[in-house]
């Protein structure tokens, strides 16, 4: 099958909650490059959708969704900071692994970062695994840079895992 540029790329609803929770218990048991495993996010369908629904029309908070024939596939947010450090924002991406490759994830960070450029974002980071080349070679594509490594930041079966929080810096106009 043809994976190429077969998504659709659209904002998450208040209506997707469900189906986003269901996603998420998929992807967390995929891989281990998540905050989760396979028990996905601790929220009732009621909470997520009210999650979801601040972010209609938000300049501060964004999901969106990648789709295959109506197969949701992969999500990607942005929720800015509070305070004085409105101008940064937290970044946050996944894709089922059959889906790796594709060209889902490139197109869902452009989203995000058309998204930050609209809405005055200057900084945007994002948390990953040290081991995660493939990430990681995505997020430098798009000009996100290592600033530091937290020893330690998972522990998965006893074993820990590190990780690298990357910084984008976005142009102001």
């Amino acid at each position: 099958m043809e994976k190429k540029n077969a998504f659709t790329i659209t904002r998450a609803r208040p209506e997707n909650a469900a189906a986003l929770l269901d996603y998420l218990k998929i992807v967390g048991g995929e891989t281990d490059n998540l905050s989760f495993g396979a028990e996905g996010v601790p929220l009732a369908p009621e909470e997520e959708q009210a999650y979801l629904r601040t972010q209609v029309d938000s300049p501060d908070h964004v999901q969106y969704l990648a789709r295959v024939d109506g197969e949701l596939i992969g999500t990607a947010s942005l929720n800015r900071k509070p305070g004085r450090m409105r101008h940064r924002g937290v970044f946050g991406i996944s894709l089922k692994r059959a889906w790796w490759g594709c060209g889902a994830a490139s197109a869902l960070t452009e989203a995000v970062l058309a998204f930050a450029r609209e809405n005055g974002f200057a900084q945007l980071d994002i948390e990953v695994r040290s081991d995660n080349v493939r990430a990681i070679r995505l997020y430098e594509k798009f000009g996100f840079r290592k600033l530091c490594t937290f020893p330690a930041f998972f522990r998965i079966g006893g074993q820990d895992i590190d990780f690298d929080v990357m910084l984008l810096q976005l142009p102001q106009i």
